[in-house]
């Protein structure tokens, strides 16, 4: 079986005026199905621009991306946002939860983009809710919940579409470490279920949860380790 992440000397420049900044420099990288995967490393070293990538929000300058069997590169601007809704979960430190809707329009909101009917976006949303322990919580609006509260809302969202892979960005930035904890454990259960996870984050003890630790260094991988984690 292939890999489901397959990256072939990716490098990354940006042009700001007369400066040209290399934020990836020659990353190759695979990640099975079914990988914990934690990216780390300094402000700078690339680990947002990786993960814009590996999002197919930013296709690289070099190289090529891989994910499954499609080359990223050969796809157009309408093939790359079904990628994006289909196949691919994404979970932010802020949240980005619509702050006028309920918990379960929020999780709704990308099958509406995948064209599901009323009836079936609920049900598949209520199910994301459920799964994430916050079926109570349905018609709250975001203000309504707490913080630990708002990320699993965020994490169901990302779940719906029962995509290949999530990806998540400093998913406790936001929180307490014991809410922290919280979602890391929830994270930790989607993993064991058979969800590929790939995480950024600049603390070590919020890393240890992935079985796997890449750490980036100007734009490079500097050590690529499997940890304890399992």
């Amino acid at each position: 079986m292939p890999p489901l992440i397959q990256m072939q000397n990716v490098g990354k420049t940006y042009q700001t005026g007369e400066v040209k900044v290399e934020a990836l420099a020659g990353i190759d990288l695979e990640i099975q199905k079914n990988e914990y995967v934690a990216i780390m490393g300094p402000s700078g070293s690339g680990k947002s621009t990786l993960m814009n990538i590996l999002g197919c929000l930013d296709m690289p300058s070099t190289g090529r991306y891989f994910l499954g069997n499609e080359d990223i590169r050969d796809l157009s601007d309408n093939q790359l946002s079904e990628i994006r809704s289909r196949k691919i979960g994404f979970v932010f430190q802020a949240f980005n939860l619509l702050p006028r809707v309920s918990a379960l329009q929020n999780i709704a909101l990308p099958l509406l983009y995948l064209g599901f009917s009323p009836k079936v976006r609920e049900g598949m949303a209520a199910e994301a809710l459920e799964h994430v322990g916050l079926g109570d919580r349905k018609q709250h609006k975001p203000n309504e919940l707490s913080g630990g509260q708002r990320q699993r809302v965020a994490i169901a969202r990302a779940l719906v579409t029962r995509p290949d892979l999530i990806l998540a960005d400093e998913p406790t930035g936001n929180l307490d470490s014991k809410t922290g904890e919280e979602i890391m454990a929830l994270i930790r259960d989607l993993h064991t279920q058979g969800n590929t996870v790939i995480m950024v984050t600049h603390e070590s003890y919020i890393a240890a949860h992935a079985a796997r630790i890449i750490r980036l260094k100007d734009g490079k991988i500097e050590s690529d380790l499997y940890s304890n984690a399992r």
